[in-house]
């Protein structure tokens, strides 16, 4: 629920603030979540007295880190950015890691931040001198698209507008402009106009050249045994239709994972392997070995996939198989981070848009009356052996988890905002674009809350019931963030697979003591969430959630999905804390 303000807006330009305001309204944010900082104190007003807070609208939040990650969260469903004002060098210094997070998953994300007058002389003294930084941008430079610090109206609306685009066109990233204080609280002695933001709209997603297109054609009519990896892709409907149409026009194999949210339907019978998790599996190096083209839409990772299904590093042994590599994401590398991973072998390599690659190929094919998909030997479909639900003479742990809230969703429309370490493969069920958002790319921790909220807010009025499920790691580092969702009166639900430890690094202390010829038994020293335990329901309730009792079974955590269910429909937010027995599923 959005705060209205008195008077509801529409003041005249008066002021440095006001029309960037207006220029963020006019490229059509619909929010900025924000902690509220004295650095950024005239474009708050401006937002408030000026614009009447709405379009955007404020997302408070408790703490910067949650603003980023609400908005990489909102931005999975709506394939929009949202806003985030961050205040000063200290806010950026909070927010750096989600930046970091969603700079991984290429989300979409215009960033506003603000400094001290870079005038000394009319800096206040103390509080002001802290609060400017001669290069502010410098601290998240590295993992940002692109960054300015404007110092007139004018610029500021150009950085604006540059910004925009920037930050919507493929690879996605956030950006960064930082407003100085000044700048914003001068007020005007001169017309400065937000121009018609239709003449700096963003371009059309690249397309395969005619040439390379060519090339791919002929090496899928010519493959026997063709694999298509659909990695990041859009969760508009009608690009998961054409992926649906091109798999099937090809008879193609079809491999998804788990890293990248839902982009095919898991059970159509060209996906036969369940998703790709984080561990290599026997039957998707034999399934890749039988391959003799292999296409990668955006494929999260593609040299270290095929390294652990092939067994050979890419760089030195390249996959034997031919291979087709669609990205654009090798315009993201900076070589700060490594987050663009090995460099894959590729045979063609296509600079184009994933989903405008498919559209491309799909329209070829149609138009080749003589093409016929490629007969398969039949095997069988992995869910057609998959629990439908729970064991209830298994011990609850992550597993049965994961089943019991599988079988939950079964035909109801939710949104699995988050799944957490631990989730079987064959427990991924997804039937639509909405179904499963996808990980954290930057590995990150705290950031689930976030994310779900987010998801919501976007899906807020939609049927979707919006569910994050994450570690107890994950949700005492990021749980403030609750509180933005019961602010906003946001329906959801949040599932904990509470192990009590920081059970992740529990292998990997297991795995040192192994190798080093140690005492296993103390795996657990330094990682136990314990003595006391923390509250994970007791927590939830401050924000403003309804729960219920811990629970321990699957049977008890399929009634509390129901009272969950029934609460969220009525438009509540419903915490489930799910004790459970450490450890991950091989699934």
């Amino acid at each position: 629920m959005t705060e209205k303000s008195t008077p509801a807006g529409n003041t005249p330009v008066v002021w440095g603030s006001d029309v960037i305001a207006e220029t963020i309204r006019a490229l059509g944010y619909r929010f900025i979540a924000l902690v509220p900082g004295s650095s950024f104190r005239g474009l708050h007003d401006s937002l408030v007295n000026h614009l009447g807070n709405h379009d955007p609208s404020m997302v408070v939040c408790l703490h910067e880190e949650h603003a980023v990650s609400i908005a990489d969260g909102f931005s999975r469903v709506a394939q929009e950015p949202m806003a985030v004002a961050l205040h000063a060098n200290v806010g950026v210094m909070h927010a750096s890691m989600t930046i970091f997070n969603a700079w991984c998953d290429r989300r979409p994300m215009l960033i506003i931040g603000a400094t001290g007058p870079v005038d000394a002389r009319k800096r206040r003294p103390w509080i002001d001198w802290i609060h400017t930084s001669k290069d502010q941008g410098a601290l998240i430079r590295n993992f940002i698209k692109w960054d300015d610090q404007p110092t007139s109206p004018e610029a500021a609306i150009e950085a604006v507008l540059r910004a925009d685009q920037i930050t919507r066109t493929a690879p996605a990233g956030p950006v960064y402009v930082c407003l100085e204080v000044e700048m914003q609280e001068t007020a005007l002695d001169r017309t400065v106009k937000v121009p018609d933001i239709r003449r700096f709209n963003i371009p059309e997603a690249p397309a395969a050249p005619a040439d390379t297109l060519k090339k791919v054609v002929n090496a899928l009519r010519e493959a026997k045994s063709p694999v298509l990896l659909f990695g990041r892709g859009s969760r508009e409907s009608a690009a998961w239709q054409n992926r649906v149409a091109l798999a099937e026009a090809l008879g193609a194999t079809v491999m998804t994972t788990l890293h990248n949210a839902a982009c095919f339907p898991t059970e159509h019978p060209l996906h036969h392997l369940p998703p790709v998790g984080e561990r290599p599996d026997a039957a998707e190096s034999a399934l890749l070995r039988q391959a003799d083209l292999i296409v990668s839409f955006d494929w999260h990772d593609l040299a270290g996939f095929l390294s652990a299904r092939f067994g050979e590093m890419q760089t030195q042994t390249p996959a034997p198989t031919h291979i087709v590599h669609c990205s654009v994401d090798g315009f993201a590398a900076n070589g700060w981070s490594m987050d663009h991973q090995a460099f894959p072998a590729a045979d063609i390599r296509v600079l184009a848009d994933p989903d405008s690659l498919v559209r491309q190929l799909l329209a070829e094919i149609r138009a080749q009356k003589d093409w016929t998909p490629v007969t398969r030997k039949a095997t069988g479909h992995w869910a057609d052996t998959a629990p439908a639900g729970p064991d209830a003479g298994l011990p609850f742990n992550s597993e049965q988890l994961a089943f019991t809230l599988s079988a939950f969703s079964r035909g109801k429309d939710v949104t699995f905002a988050r799944l957490p370490f631990g989730w079987p493969r064959i427990a991924s069920r997804f039937t639509t674009p909405l179904d499963f958002l996808g990980k954290d790319g930057g590995g990150a921790v705290g950031t689930g809350t976030g994310h779900t909220v987010g998801a919501a807010l976007a899906l807020q009025g939609s049927s979707r019931l919006t569910i994050g499920v994450i570690g107890d790691g994950d949700y005492l580092m990021g749980v403030n963030a609750l509180w933005t969702a019961s602010h906003m009166k946001i329906p959801m639900m949040m599932v904990v697979a509470n192990n009590r430890s920081y059970y992740n690094d529990e292998v990997h202390q297991e795995r040192m003591a192994r190798q080093r010829g140690r005492p296993v038994e103390n795996k657990g020293i330094g990682q136990k969430l314990n003595d006391p335990a923390p509250d994970i329901v007791g927590l939830a309730l401050c924000q403003g959630f309804e729960a219920g009792e811990t629970v321990g079974s699957a049977e008890e955590l399929q009634r509390a999905l129901e009272k969950g269910a029934a609460a969220v429909a009525a438009g509540g937010r419903y915490i489930i804390d799910a004790l459970i027995i450490p450890g991950y599923s091989d699934k």
